[in-house]
């Protein structure tokens, strides 16, 4: 088997298909999937523990579902209220100007206070908010909050959502 084969299933949650993810232990194929766990050192969120929380105020809401390709022109994106939107910066294999871009952005919006509530989602069964939430936790954010349910979860709950662009400073 090898060892980068033995190094990708040591990387891979448990009970997870290890070709899905890469070395570091990114999802890298087929995100829309249930995803059951929080990454190590993250914790997971209720729909309806989030909703109690003040967007800017007792939590940053980051946003990490992908651009519809359908959507054409002008991305935007019906989302939480005041939750903040960083396309594609839940993708495994990430380019390395979106990671910056997320990661300065969530030090601009926290302050630089790395010890501000984050919570991190997409949608329902997307495993890139679990992706961006790893990666924001290994970044030295703390706490780190996983909506495993996602805006989908939010909007379950009867809450509505709003529009919103992506960040300011959107690599291209």
């Amino acid at each position: 088997m090898g060892i980068a084969w033995m190094m990708l299933s040591i990387a891979a949650p448990a009970g997870a298909d290890a070709s899905a993810f890469d070395s570091a232990g990114y999802r890298i194929a087929h995100y829309r999937a249930p995803t059951r766990r929080a990454p190590n050192g993250v914790t997971r969120i209720a729909p309806q523990a989030a909703a109690m929380l003040r967007p800017g105020v007792d939590a940053l809401f980051i946003d990490v579902t992908p651009v519809d390709p359908g959507a054409g022109g002008k991305p935007e994106r019906m989302t939480i209220p005041g939750a903040h939107w960083f396309p594609e910066s839940g993708r495994g294999g990430i380019d390395p100007a979106v990671e910056r871009w997320l990661i300065g952005g969530v030090t601009r919006l926290t302050a630089g206070r790395a010890d501000m509530p984050v919570i991190v989602f997409c949608l329902a069964d997307c495993w890139m908010s679990w992706n961006a939430a790893r990666r924001l936790q290994r970044a030295g954010y703390r706490p780190i909050w996983w909506l495993a349910e996602g805006s989908d979860g939010w909007r379950d709950l009867g809450l509505r959502l709003e529009p919103v662009s992506p960040e300011r400073n959107r690599p291209e």
